[in-house]
């Protein structure tokens, strides 16, 4: 039976997605997975043949590219070829994999590190793996999706606090009793509106209640703190997070993602989350890759400075032609438009003048918040801020934004 005739759940989500996105296409506002055919100097692109100003990379410090990052890759093809023979407890674990572990570990300034396959399944499997049945887990209610999924499959109770709200997560805390074990997660940096979680009465409350803490750091390192290295840094706040895990795809240009800690939950995680054991391993290149970007990362500080200027200059800018970018504080910018169609327009408007930005619809924010999620990296320079911020202002008031 074809699908157009059944009447299933399954069918009927199938068809309304497919519908959703053929009437997006029919109006020529869809601009996702659009096919990038050059990097050039990372903060131009090349789209579809014409040249495009990128303000939607995740690779904040501007490191996709850079010639040491692309060397150590080469030389890992070289040495180990371009996989490995496995998973790694049987038969895929390589040197590199244990060297890039090691410089996490000396990064995070933690005693050890373990590595998966992407940042995705990093928290589905650490989150699933240190609670279950007869556990708490506690979530930030803006927590990114594979936290959500990894609290779901985990089998804990699953309790959720209001954004950034100190007192509902204390509230929650209550709630799990005194008993039961307890693991507050948040992300350090939000991914869809750039603000920071407010992290020294999240600390103290897991202090006072005996609840673990794991951080998410995907978009903190290289922003927040002097050197880059993440929340602890910013807040001066040195051992605060039990489990802190990280990506290997956004300043890092690579793939993967880590967790890194007590030598003792490593370890536990080497053998017990499912991800590590029935995954295949990190591809040399990649691994070798993430290492070389760490270590460029503390050899050319210059980049994190950068990016803080940068970002500065972006949000003032925005604020100042009138927009509302909510409450970010780092290179992730939400430009709010409003309406799904609104955002749609604008994007379609600022990419007509080679300014490469996406919107964020309903269902990834909720109904009336979506925006473009715009972001700076330490790869533009000042003129090309403010001709962004110019198309984006001109894009703004032809779709009524302004």
């Amino acid at each position: 039976m074809e699908l157009e005739q059944m009447d299933d759940a399954i069918s009927k989500r199938i068809r309304a997605m497919n519908h959703r996105v053929a009437q997006i296409r029919q109006a020529d506002m869809y601009f996702y997975n659009q096919p990038i055919s050059e990097l050039r100097g990372g903060a131009r692109v090349l789209v579809d043949g014409r040249e495009m100003g990128m303000f939607a990379s995740y690779s904040y410090l501007g490191l996709v590219g850079h010639p040491r990052i692309n060397a150590a890759a080469k030389e890992a093809i070289d040495r180990y070829g371009t996989g490995t023979h496995g998973v790694r407890t049987l038969a895929g674990s390589l040197v590199i994999h244990k060297q890039l572990e090691e410089t996490i570990a000396a990064y995070k300034d933690t005693e050890a590190a373990v590595t998966y396959t992407s940042g995705y399944v990093t928290n589905l499997t650490v989150v699933s793996t240190l609670v279950g049945r007869g556990d708490y887990v506690i979530s930030d209610k803006l927590n990114h999706a594979s936290i959500v999924d990894g609290c779901l499959m985990s089998g804990a109770k699953f309790l959720r606090f209001n954004h950034n709200d100190m007192e509902a997560l204390e509230n929650r805390l209550q709630q799990a009793g005194s008993e039961a074990s307890k693991l507050v997660i948040a992300d350090a940096v939000f991914s869809m509106d750039g603000d920071v979680i407010d992290f020294p009465p999240l600390v103290a409350l897991c202090r006072k209640y005996g609840a673990w803490l794991m951080v998410d750091e995907a978009h903190s390192v290289g922003i927040l703190g002097k050197t880059g290295r993440g929340i602890e840094e910013h807040f001066g706040m040195k051992g605060a997070i039990d489990v802190k895990m990280g990506t290997l795809s956004k300043t890092i240009p690579s793939v993967g993602g880590y967790v890194a800690g007590k030598k003792e939950v490593i370890e536990y995680l080497r053998h017990a989350s499912r991800a590590y054991i029935f995954s295949a391993a990190l591809p040399p290149a990649q691994a070798a890759a993430a290492k070389a970007a760490f270590e460029v990362i503390q050899e050319e500080p210059w980049r994190v400075e950068k990016l803080r200027a940068n970002a500065q200059q972006f949000i003032r800018g925005l604020q100042q032609r009138g927009f509302d970018t909510m409450k970010t504080e780092t290179a992730i910018v939400p430009v709010l438009c409003g309406s799904d169609e609104a955002a749609f327009a604008m994007t379609r408007a600022a990419q007509k003048k080679d300014v490469f930005v996406l919107p964020v619809v309903s269902p990834a924010v909720p109904p009336g918040l979506s925006r473009l999620r715009a972001t700076v990296t330490a790869a533009h320079e000042a003129d090309e801020i403010e001709h962004a911020m110019d198309v984006i202002h001109e894009a703004g008031k032809s779709v009524g934004v302004l």
